[in-house]
């Protein structure tokens, strides 16, 4: 088929979408099951015209992130900015109203957009659930293409799923409301491509779901609502609010429809809190504390540094001074401005042993009272399972309240120095920890190669926040000598093989190949997923003409 020829489609505006030049998007995948349902030559059309639009603008953001680095690396402290200060100043502007369906939020749950998920998900009793493309999904064509396919399913109500026991799940009533993640401005989807390169993965994924969604879901009551993962500086978010205003205009949206909560996932994120919120205000839904993550970029932004050597990352708990001066700096941030303060993810999976299960329990229903007395409106859960126990918690703070914004906790004050104290917490690696990191990311490592985004291990459901953190402690640990490379690849060795006893079918070599490339070079690479995505996951057969 033609992916340049223009057609109508059944939510979209096609007159507007086909006025801008032809965009050349060509398909570099073999087609699948009911993959012409979402890449309609319409909708290709429409993302082609996000990438004449913003693809530049996004190639010269990245290119400052990697200068930025170098600043900080060469030793500019980070602070929070002198030429925003009028905005954070400014004690006049608000964010846009919550939109149709987020006014209460107190449990979210996330994760990946398969089948099964979206159903349990959406009948989890949670309020929203963020269907995620980014670090919940191994990026395979049939995952990214299968994930949108089901959200449409799930928008018309002809969505269900059987057990292999032959057990079926339908949707109920009460529903979650969605919100999609894209991937991150910094990947790259390799099975489009417009003029010989790559489509950004984000304009894809986030081009995708609006395009046959955001009509559908006005029309359920709603609206096309997202998570934006991965910012660094509230100039990206400026980004991301002229794709909104770009794409509401291409469809015949009415302007301010889209909602977006941020993750505060980056450390040079959080010193510019209340600049994203103020570039996103009149779609912003709020802000999320993506605390592995957050962690994950404070070691890959200073772990050159001697003084920023964080121990076993079990130990590195959400009290911890640094990690408690960012949670109440968000909540602080978004109940200022009128917007929701989102908590972090309780990851346990449930377990068949009751005495580890009711500990597990014990320490989510711990974490997640400390978010709500601290002001947060609402949490996240991996597991259906956890809902219930989250909600309860938020139920005793809130009661029949939506949120807590008009808490604004003005007690709090957080300076950019408070962000980077972390020697409270510093100390060595212990062997268990260097061999946990080890055993986590080769086992993640493999999952992922194998499609699986999202992977329950040693009681816990990790996504790829997980496996970034492990290997930069690892290479961070290495760098300062806290071990030494004959006794890491030891370590590795001894891993591989019990991957291999447990996993007849792991992916053994290319997963060691991963983190021995992630954790075992000279320079850190920023991110596993590009190179690991590019080498092991991308499948082209001839374009589709």
């Amino acid at each position: 088929m033609s992916t340049t020829a223009t057609a109508t489609g059944p939510t979209a505006s096609p007159a507007a979408v086909t006025e801008s030049a032809p965009t050349g998007v060509r398909v570099l995948a073999a087609p699948g099951d009911r993959h012409d349902e979402i890449l309609t030559p319409a909708a290709l059309d429409f993302i082609g015209a996000l990438d004449a639009a913003f693809g530049r603008r996004r190639e010269d953001l990245l290119k400052e992130r990697r200068r930025r680095q170098d600043r900080l690396v060469a030793g500019t402290p980070l602070d929070f900015s002198v030429a925003t200060a009028a905005v954070r100043a400014d004690p006049h502007w608000r964010v846009a109203p919550p939109a149709p369906g987020l006014t209460d939020r107190r449990v979210e749950i996330t994760g990946p957009p398969d089948r099964r998920m979206t159903v349990h998900a959406l009948n989890s009793g949670a309020r929203v659930w963020m269907a995620d493309f980014e670090d919940a999904t191994a990026p395979t064509w049939d995952n990214v293409i299968g994930g949108q396919l089901n959200l449409l399913d799930a928008i018309e109500r002809r969505i269900d799923f059987t057990t292999p026991e032959g057990k079926e799940y339908r949707l109920g009533t009460d529903l979650a409301t969605i919100m999609v993640r894209p991937r991150g401005w910094h990947l790259l989807e390799e099975h489009l491509e417009i003029a010989g390169r790559p489509v950004p993965a984000s304009l894809v994924d986030f081009g995708l779901y609006f395009f046959h969604c955001a009509r559908r879901q006005i029309a359920a009551g709603h609206g096309p609502y997202f998570y934006l993962p991965k910012l660094e500086n509230h100039y990206e978010a400026r980004l991301w609010n002229d794709v909104f205003l770009l794409a509401q205009e291409l469809l015949g949206i009415p302007r301010g429809t889209v909602r977006a909560t941020v993750l505060i996932e980056t450390v040079t994120a959080a010193c510019e809190m209340e600049e994203i919120l103020y570039e996103l205000r009149e779609h912003s839904a709020g802000l999320n504390a993506g605390r592995w993550d957050y962690l994950f970029s404070l070691i890959r932004t200073f772990g050159h540094r001697t003084d920023f050597q964080l121990p076993d990352r079990a130990k590195v708990t959400m009290t911890a001074p640094f990690m408690r001066a960012y949670t109440e700096l968000l909540v602080r941030t978004c109940h200022k401005r009128g917007a929701h303060a989102i908590g972090g993810m309780a990851a346990h999976v449930p377990s068949k042993d009751a005495e580890a299960n009711a500990a597990a329990l014990a320490t989510v229903r711990l974490d997640k009272e400390r978010e709500a007395e601290d002001g947060f409106d609402g949490s996240w859960v991996a597991h259906p399972a956890l809902v219930p126990g989250c909600r309860e918690v938020f139920d005793a703070v809130l009661g029949d309240r939506p949120h807590q914004l008009d808490r604004t906790r003005d007690d709090v004050e957080v300076r950019a120095a408070d962000l980077l104290a972390v020697r409270r917490t510093s100390g060595p690696p212990t062997p268990e920890g260097i061999r946990a990191n080890v055993a986590v990311a080769l086992r993640y490592f493999d999952a992922w190669l194998r499609g699986h985004g999202a992977v329950a291990l040693y009681g816990l459901m990790e996504d790829a926040a997980t496996a970034e953190i492990a290997r930069v402690q690892l290479w961070q640990w290495l760098r300062h000598r806290r071990t030494d490379p004959d006794t890491l690849r030891g370590v590795i060795d001894q891993e591989c093989a019990a991957l291999a006893t447990e996993r007849p079918d792991a992916r053994v070599a290319e997963a060691r190949a991963i983190l021995e490339r992630g954790a075992l070079e000279r320079e850190l690479p920023a991110f596993f997923t590009p190179d690991a995505y590019t080498r092991h996951l991308v499948r082209r057969p001839e374009a589709q003409a």
